[in-house]
C-alpha cells in the first residue's frame, strides 16, 4: 500500500496492519500524526519519517485484513 492509501484507509476507519497483525496504524488527532502502533506493549513509531514522505516500512508491508461479514 502506498502512503495515501494506508491514510486513507485509516481515515475510513479500516483497520491497516504493518508486517503482521501485531502492529496496526493509527491517526492521533491531538498531534495530526499517523502512528504505527504495537497494541501488546503500547509502543508507537511514526508512519514516516520527519519528512512526512519516507515511511518507516515498505509499501508491500502495509495490508488490509478483510473479514467477512456475518449474515
Amino acid at each position: 500500500m502506498q502512503l495515501t492509501e494506508i491514510k486513507a484507509a485509516v481515515l475510513a476507519g479500516k483497520t491497516v496492519h504493518w508486517a503482521s497483525h501485531a502492529y496496526i496504524v493509527i491517526y492521533a488527532p491531538q498531534i495530526d500524526e499517523f502512528l504505527i502502533k504495537c497494541p501488546d506493549n503500547d509502543n508507537y513509531i511514526g508512519l514516516t519519517h520527519k519528512d512526512g514522505v519516507t515511511m518507516n516500512g515498505k509499501p508491500s508491508q502495509f495490508f488490509i485484513t478483510f473479514q467477512q461479514e456475518a449474515s
